[in-house]
């Protein structure tokens, strides 16, 4: 395995780190249990998690991949060997209203904070991320920034960095970071963290894979500018950069089949870059999962790329692709694909 150190921390950190969303859902309790034995002894000691997980969230599960985790820890007895990152949601739509419907604000954080502890069995929660801005703004699937003059988002940026500081004073939590932001709200929460020395963002939980590398704009140069080290999540694009959809090998318990809301993976612009990538990677002698995610853990800001699976061999493969290393001329087929097909899944 290799590690990273969480930006301006003294806290290393696996490469890989281990997406859980589908735990409790995809996943049984016996099945997660084997994933997280097996991922911690290939050296993987970052664990990813979310109080609204497993996805998609509805009211009968929520919090359960967390209560998972929590069962592990308790029964291993391995919390000193991993490092746990969670999410709390903000105002939200219907998709998880079940949670919360209000703002970032109040006693929100705090309970919040505590509920995910309860989950977890644990007193503390290393890496603590805001899930997704609570303001309009093009998240999930949405290319262009459209301006909403009738959204009721008031800035709650010094708010909401206050109560994290009284969570982290309390111990409860070590450090934060965000997840789903754009480039006003990332350098908003850098300078008001930096200007009433309130606690900083250490990461950015984002999309990022082959089919979507929109964070190489603005965002990147934020991140390496800034020391805010990029947790690449759906590396995968939903099992679509494995390549089973075009090859016909997907089933019906694959994630695409069983969420097809997820729609912005499947376009026909999506499916086209994955067939050229398909071919780079089988004429390079490599599958297409390998050279997918191994694209990923060489980038300078990424500080650790999360996988997730619904089978071990899915996973075996995952975390083997820290041993790949993609070369000057792979990368350059890899971005000339980019360079006519860019980011068809933004």
């Amino acid at each position: 395995m290799k590690y990273s150190i969480l930006p301006k921390t003294n806290i290393k950190v696996s490469k890989i780190c281990l997406g859980t969303m589908t735990f409790g859902n995809q996943n049984t309790e016996a099945e997660a249990f084997k994933q997280l034995d097996y991922a911690l002894s290939e050296g993987v000691n970052f664990l990813d998690t979310a109080e609204m997980y497993p996805v998609p969230a509805n009211p009968e599960t929520s919090g359960a991949t967390s209560t998972i985790i929590g069962n592990w820890l308790k029964k291993s007895g391995k919390r000193d060997q991993v490092i746990l990152a969670s999410k709390i949601i903000g105002r939200s739509s219907d998709y998880s209203a079940h949670i919360r419907t209000t703002a970032l604000s109040g006693n929100s954080i705090q309970e919040a904070v505590d509920k995910e502890l309860k989950r977890l069995q644990t007193d503390y929660i290393d890496l603590y991320q805001i899930h997704w801005p609570e303001r309009d703004t093009n998240t999930f699937g949405t290319r262009d920034y459209k301006h909403n003059p009738d959204d009721f988002w008031e800035d709650n940026f010094h708010e909401v960095l206050t109560k994290l500081d009284d969570q982290i004073r309390a111990g409860k939590i070590g450090h934060v970071g965000m997840s789903n932001e754009k480039a006003w709200g990332a350098m908003r929460l850098l300078e008001e963290s930096k200007t009433h020395s309130l606690p900083r963002m250490r990461t950015i939980q984002n999309a990022y894979s082959l089919i979507n590398r929109a964070f190489e704009g603005d965002m990147a140069e934020i991140s390496m500018r800034e020391d805010l080290g990029l947790l690449a999540y759906s590396p995968m694009a939903f099992g679509v950069l494995s390549g089973k959809y075009i090859k016909g090998t997907d089933t019906d318990k694959s994630r695409l089949n069983l969420f097809p809301r997820f729609s912005r993976y499947s376009s026909a612009s999506c499916i086209e870059a994955t067939k050229r990538y398909l071919k780079i990677a089988e004429e390079n002698n490599m599958t297409l999962a390998q050279m997918s995610l191994a694209f990923v853990n060489q980038q300078p800001f990424v500080t650790s790329n999360i996988i997730g699976a619904t089978t071990m061999a899915q996973l075996k493969e995952n975390i083997d692709s820290i041993h790949v290393t993609l070369s000057d001329d792979i990368m350059e087929q890899i971005n000339a694909v980019h360079a006519e097909i860019p980011n068809p899944a933004v």
